[in-house]
């Protein structure tokens, strides 16, 4: 009775408006990408686009840059999400305590989520360059042997992508885990302190099997953030130098910018099923681990 009377009380027409903008922004632009991935379609064909099957992802498997794409957008999805997992797991069981400063600690952590990530690029971008903050302090206090262009290699480059990057979001995983850590019952802490349990044994038995659930919402987030990314390393190299740090949504950008609207078309999908593939594969095994409170 009271589900009938939900229902005359929402009809369906009411969501209608959001079924329309998700088909039109989401659905229709998804689909188009999939039939102009197997087209020739280009600034010098926009309103004649020709089959030609799988060339477009031929063409790409057999560019280099491409390869590097796919490596370097692996590699910042999976270093940053354990990097995030555990800072934000450690911040977690801090700030869940109770001490003076709690509530600031919180807010202090988790402010940088709130930035947008291509201001948050630009700002790093003049803190790192070869005339920037960094190296002018390192010359002020004598250590200019390790002043360098901070974003001109690939090495320095990827790794203060990768630390903004875990600077911007721990404290978004830290609440997630805060929210988890609230909802274990203290039964269970007293029952492990009458049996004279360890804290590290009542963080490994207790606490870490019943914030799986933490587990797989801050993974997935992480991981399907982690493989789209494109606005802080556009902010801040542009994939370069070169195409060292390139990823695959920059290198899809720079197909698109070059008119080659097919090939872009081919390479946003080939992201979407790595998206696709690795999300559910990562979602349904930490799934599996989780277990009632």
């Amino acid at each position: 009775m009271n589900t009938r009377k939900l229902n005359r009380s929402y009809p369906f027409w009411m969501t209608s408006p959001a079924i329309i903008i998700y088909t039109l922004f989401f659905i229709v632009p998804i689909f188009a990408s999939f039939i102009y991935s197997f087209t020739n379609w280009n600034m010098n064909s926009i309103n004649s686009p020709v089959f030609n099957g799988l060339d477009n992802f031929r063409n790409l498997f057999s560019d280099g840059v491409f390869f590097r794409s796919l490596s370097n957008t692996l590699l910042f999805a999976f270093t940053t999400t354990i990097l995030k997992t555990v800072v934000g797991l450690s911040l977690a069981v801090i700030v869940v305590q109770k001490f003076i400063g709690n509530s600031f600690f919180r807010t202090l952590f988790y402010m940088p989520s709130v930035l947008s990530p291509m201001i948050v690029g630009l700002l790093f971008t003049a803190i790192l360059k070869q005339e920037g903050l960094m190296n002018n302090i390192l010359n002020s206090i004598g250590l200019g042997q390790l002043a360098r262009d901070w974003l001109g290699n690939y090495g320095t480059a990827m790794f203060w992508i990768i630390a903004i990057e875990i600077w911007m979001w721990a404290g978004f995983s830290m609440f997630i885990f805060i929210s988890g850590l609230q909802a274990i019952s203290k039964d269970y802490y007293e029952a492990a302190d009458m049996e004279g349990a360890s804290a590290w044994l009542k963080f490994r038995s207790i606490t870490l099997p019943l914030l799986a659930p933490s587990f797989t919402v801050v993974t997935t987030l992480n991981i399907t953030g982690g493989l789209k990314v494109f606005d802080l390393v556009y902010s801040l190299t542009g994939g370069g130098p070169g195409f060292d740090t390139q990823v695959l949504n920059t290198y899809t950008y720079r197909a698109f910018g070059m008119g080659l609207l097919g090939k872009s078309s081919a390479s946003v999908l080939i992201l979407s099923f790595v998206v696709v593939l690795i999300t559910f594969a990562l979602n349904k095994m930490l799934k599996s681990r989780e277990v009632d409170a």
